[in-house]
């Protein structure tokens, strides 16, 4: 692992590789590959761990990074941790990078700690922005639907949240097509610069084709950013030979259990590794190329938990063009 020095001086060719891309009609481009800060940036993790996988990420082209309120564990340490951090080792390099971070889901106790009432998402980005030591974040999005909070309340609120300064941009995560068309017209009406749209996708879930999310923005010039794009790590090749004692499953249940890992979901993973093989490419790095074929498109959020991991998704943008055979052969080995 590359040793550095106390203060923290970036690559000189850090542009030179990446790829951005314009989110949507926007004026703003995310690297095609964005890094998300989340359990990844606990309190168990060590901070030197941290600063390696932040430095990694930005000596190699990485300007996004990506946080929302809740995100450790505990709820806030992603952004504390990041926070300090930032302030320590990229103070000169703030107006390189896009912070990003989302309010919606339970953060403290009571009526007021959750989903999308003007009092929560103003509340919450305030301590998102005290934990994370800056005057504004770039993206401020909306992490999940509330359907009890009238619509304009949710989207007003992230208005105020441009015109008090305290955001560039707003975002919407969890959406469908038809919210993300109402979101729009209230969010155009008020002059707000909604750019980008955050939803799981993989070649193992397809919701955002289904649900009219992936048509609408499209066709409304906002950007998407996938989550999850390696399905909670069965889109890799960790899975080929069985459930290893270090894998997710066994070391935190929570987001990825041993029953997703049924005898056609391992059929599905082999078969697609053979794939990616025939293009001369690992496993993860053809999920990944999968989702950036699509110019529509604009990042795809990794979650790695070791330098080696970035480097080794950052590999995927070496092939993004599959021909029409090799797509239908993905959607044979991945769909039920």
């Amino acid at each position: 692992m590359a040793e550095y020095a106390k203060e923290y001086t970036p690559a000189s060719d850090r542009y030179a590789s990446m790829t951005y891309r314009r989110s949507g009609a926007s004026g703003l481009r995310l690297p095609a590959v964005s890094l998300g800060l989340w359990h990844n940036f606990g309190d168990l993790t060590p901070v030197e761990h941290m600063k390696d996988m932040l430095f990694t990420a930005f000596d190699n082209g990485i300007t996004h990074f990506d946080l929302a309120n809740n995100y450790g564990p505990e709820p806030g340490a992603a952004e504390r941790h990041a926070g300090s951090i930032l302030s320590r080792d990229f103070g000169r390099h703030r107006d390189e990078l896009v912070i990003s971070t989302k309010a919606g889901f339970e953060m403290w106790e009571g009526p007021y700690g959750d989903w999308g009432s003007r009092k929560y998402l103003l509340a919450s980005l305030d301590q998102s922005l005290e934990r994370l030591g800056l005057e504004y974040v770039d993206i401020f999005y909306h992490h999940r639907p509330d359907p009890e909070t009238p619509l304009e309340e949710t989207m007003g609120a992230l208005a105020q949240a441009v015109s008090s300064g305290k955001a560039l941009y707003v975002g919407l995560s969890n959406y469908d097509g038809p919210t993300l068309e109402r979101a729009t017209a209230i969010l155009k009406e008020l002059h707000c610069p909604f750019i980008i749209c955050q939803n799981r996708y993989s070649i193992f879930d397809r919701t955002i084709e289904r649900n009219g999310l992936k048509t609408a923005a499209a066709k409304l010039g906002k950007g998407i950013i996938t989550y999850s794009p390696l399905a909670q790590g069965l889109l890799t090749d960790r899975y080929l030979d069985g459930i290893p004692d270090d894998s997710r499953i066994k070391v935190d249940g929570r987001f990825l259990q041993s029953d997703a890992l049924t005898r056609q979901r391992l059929e599905q993973i082999r078969e697609l590794n053979r794939l990616a093989g025939e293009r001369g490419q690992t496993l993860a790095e053809m999920a990944l190329a999968w989702i950036l074929r699509d110019d529509s498109v604009t990042s795809v959020l990794i979650g790695a938990s070791k330098p080696r991991q970035i480097l080794d998704n950052i590999g995927a943008l070496g092939n993004t063009a599959f021909s029409a055979e090799e797509l239908a052969a993905i959607d044979r080995a991945s769909l039920d």
